[in-house]
Order: C-alpha cells, then sequence, then structure tokens
C-alpha cells in the first residue's frame, strides 16, 4: 500500500554513504538504475581516485539553449546510535508516516524528489526546450574539495551548459519554505601566540597565554555583538550576521612549564554583505593588539561573494516564484548559515537556488532521530514538478540568441 516514491526513497537511505567510509558504489548503482529505468542518459566522471560524479540527463528539445542543474550529494555525516530511536540506516517509517534515517533530510530526499518529478513528468508526456541535468556529487559533508569544487572546474561540467541550478535547502518549521539566494563565506582561522617560557612557579612576562588571552577576548567580544545584533533585530536570520567560535585551543607540555607557543582555532562565517578585506584587516588589528609574536593563518579563506538574483525582472527568478505564488507557497528568502556546493556553482558564475520543499518540519540536518514525514515528501516531488515545468520551459534568453 506505500507509495513507490516511498518506497523508492527508504531503498536510498538504507544505503550507508556516512563519512569516514561512504559506500559511493552503491549509492551509484542505486541512481544509475534508477536513471536507466527513466531512459535518463548516464555518464559518470572520477572528479579523482575513489570519487565520481553521477550525470543523469533528460535531453530537452533545443540542447543548444542552457541547461537547468539539478544537484545533490550522496554522503551523509555520521550517527551517534545510541541517541536514536531506531536505527540510522534502516528507514523506518513510524504510525504517523515518518520517515526516520541520516540523509532524510540531507538530503536523500531531494535527490529522490527529484527523480520521482521526472518520473511524473516523463508519465503525463511532457518535454521542454531546455535540457535538465541531475548531478549527484561526494564529499559534500566535508567540504565538497574531492567533489563539486574540482568536477566544476572540469569539460564534464562545462559541457553541461549550466543555465540555473538547483541545490540544497533546509526545513522549515512554520508555513513558509526557506529559498537560500546566497552563503556566508567560510573562513577557518588559527591564531598563534609565541611567547617567554619558563618554570610554572614564577610570573614570567609576556607569556604566550597571556597574548592568547588577548586574542580569546578579542574574537568572542566580537562573537557577542554580533549574537546580540542577531538577538535585537527581528529582521536578520543567522545568515545576515557573522558567526565566530572557538573550536580548538592547543598549547603546553606539562603542569610546571609555561610553554612558549599556544594555539587558537576560530570557525567564522560572513555573509555577502560585509567586506571581507576590512574583516581580515580588523583580525589583523585583533592579533597586533594581543603583543608581539601572535600571527594567523587560514585552514579555509571562501573569498567568492556571489549571489543568485531574487529580481522578478530575472527570468529564471521569474519562473521560480511564479510558480511558487501559484501554489500559494510563502516563502523566506535567506543568506545560507552554513556551507553546500551551491557556493562552487556561483563560484563559476552561474546562478543557484538552495531549496528543500519541507515546510511544518523540525530542522534535523546532522542531529539525532532525523526524519522527514511522507506526506511532506510527496508534497515536495509536486512542488519540483511544477517547477522543473516552469524552469526548462524559460524562454530562450538575449544571449543564447
Amino acid at each position: 500500500s506505500e507509495n513507490s516514491s516511498v518506497t523508492l526513497f527508504r531503498e536510498y537511505l538504507r544505503i550507508d554513504t556516512v563519512h569516514p567510509k561512504p559506500d559511493y558504489d552503491a549509492a551509484v548503482q542505486f541512481l544509475e538504475r534508477v536513471g536507466t529505468d527513466l531512459g535518463l542518459a548516464c555518464q559518470k566522471v572520477e572528479v579523482c581516485q575513489g570519487r565520481v560524479v553521477l550525470i543523469l540527463t533528460w535531453q530537452g528539445t533545443n540542447p543548444r539553449l542552457r541547461s537547468i542543474l539539478l544537484n545533490s550529494h550522496t554522503d551523509v555525516v555520521p550517527v551517534f546510535e545510541e541517541h536514536w530511536t531506531y536505527p540510522p540506516f534502516e528507514a523506518v517509517k513510524d504510525s504517523q508516516g515518518n520517515i526516520y534515517a541520516r540523509g532524510a533530510q540531507d538530503m536523500k530526499c531531494v535527490s529522490i524528489q527529484y527523480l520521482e518529478a521526472i518520473r511524473r513528468l516523463k508519465a503525463e508526456g511532457k518535454s521542454f526546450a531546455r535540457t535538465i541535468h541531475l548531478t549527484f556529487v561526494p564529499d559534500e559533508e566535508v567540504g565538497g574539495h574531492k567533489g563539486m569544487e574540482m568536477f566544476v572546474q572540469r569539460p564534464e561540467f562545462k559541457a553541461l551548459n549550466v543555465g540555473f541550478a538547483m541545490d540544497e535547502g533546509l526545513a522549515s518549521p512554520s508555513d513558509t519554505f526557506s529559498v537560500f539566494y546566497g552563503e556566508r563565506s567560510p573562513w577557518w582561522i588559527k591564531v598563534k601566540c609565541m611567547g617567554s617560557p619558563g618554570h610554572g612557579s614564577r610570573f614570567i612576562s609576556n607569556t604566550a597565554a597571556e597574548k592568547m588571552q588577548k586574542v580569546i577576548n578579542s574574537f568572542l567580544a566580537f562573537r557577542e555583538s554580533e549574537k546580540q545584533r542577531l538577538k535585537t533585530d527581528s529582521s536578520l536570520t543567522l545568515g545576515d550576521v557573522t558567526s565566530l567560535n572557538m573550536t580548538m585551543l592547543e598549547g603546553g607540555v606539562s603542569f610546571n612549564v609555561v610553554p612558549s607557543e599556544m594555539a587558537a582555532s576560530f570557525d567564522i562565517r560572513i555573509p555577502p554583505t560585509v567586506d571581507l578585506k576590512a574583516f581580515e584587516e580588523q583580525v589583523a588589528k585583533w592579533c597586533r593588539g594581543a603583543g608581539d609574536g601572535v600571527t594567523y593563518e587560514f585552514h579555509q579563506k571562501c573569498m567568492d561573494q556571489h549571489i543568485t538574483s531574487t529580481d522578478e525582472s530575472d527570468p529564471w527568478w521569474k519562473a521560480f516564484s511564479g510558480v511558487c505564488r501559484d501554489m500559494k507557497l510563502q516563502l523566506k528568502l535567506e543568506i545560507f548559515p552554513a556551507a553546500t556546493d551551491s557556493r562552487y556553482i556561483r563560484a563559476v558564475r552561474h546562478p543557484a537556488i538552495g531549496f528543500s520543499p519541507m515546510n511544518r518540519t523540525p530542522v534535523l540536518l546532522h542531529d539525532h532521530n532525523e526524519f522527514l514525514n511522507e506526506q511532506v515528501f510527496l508534497r515536495g516531488i509536486e512542488i519540483y514538478a511544477r517547477l522543473l515545468s516552469a524552469l526548462a520551459s524559460v524562454p530562450p534568453l538575449p544571449a543564447e540568441g
């Protein structure tokens, strides 16, 4: 009695693609099987050893037009099984229709919704001028460095002739649907403080710890100011402010030895409204203010601040928002607070929207007991079918002749 789309979704959820050893081969074989069943062309691109991007293609009637790209990632984050009500890779469905599994929201749901939307459109005998490509990429959950970041530089990606892309968003606990048109830039900074060493019984001057205290005070004072700004301005979302967290602290060799070196690591996420050069100057000022021998280095420094137009004059956004109006979907436009593969797509100058059609659903990505209700999942297929029809039917743009 279960809807066949739900059955397929649960089958995908049972494939264990959890880090650190995701079973990518099983996922690609499963998705390739579904694509072949739908009559989609298949291509596999190994971007580096053991990391394959699967491309499924529904050819349009005018292949010269720019295409629609539907992106999703196949990997999922680790689980702590003792905190789960049901085994996280069994895709148990409870009496309310909630499907519990790692990846239920992030983002195996979207992968199957794309495919089932195409199944529905094909069954209705539909065809469109623009080609639709589906890409299933590895390693998004560990930064995308051996996935989308490499793929967008390859000739196989350029050959897709992308006009507009959709990728993952977030669930929304309210009636609204979250739509993400940009992302914060992730900066991972390690600050090192050098100072005078000595015996732990003495008041040594100019220690690494004293300098580190000043560094931490400066960084966390800024954190508090951004936290208060978000708290006091109801018009702001998390993606509109800069988040900063100290995530690692290193140093010392023994209880009775004052160390000559200490280090602290910070995870900073910066919205596209912030001047990145000015922000780095502020970081440098905090370090200078802590004293001599204080340096910083980047372990990640994303400088791309491209955002996707949400102006009604933009033909892609007009098609997207028009469907949402027709379906009476209330949208909330936001900057994505974390990082997705959309940033790599935007960095090579393609518009990309982050959208996972899950409203009235708690945000449980990376959380214990991640679930998605089957009715919300099925509604998402209907939404994608309407969106694909509109986007793949966008009339030729001036640049396309």
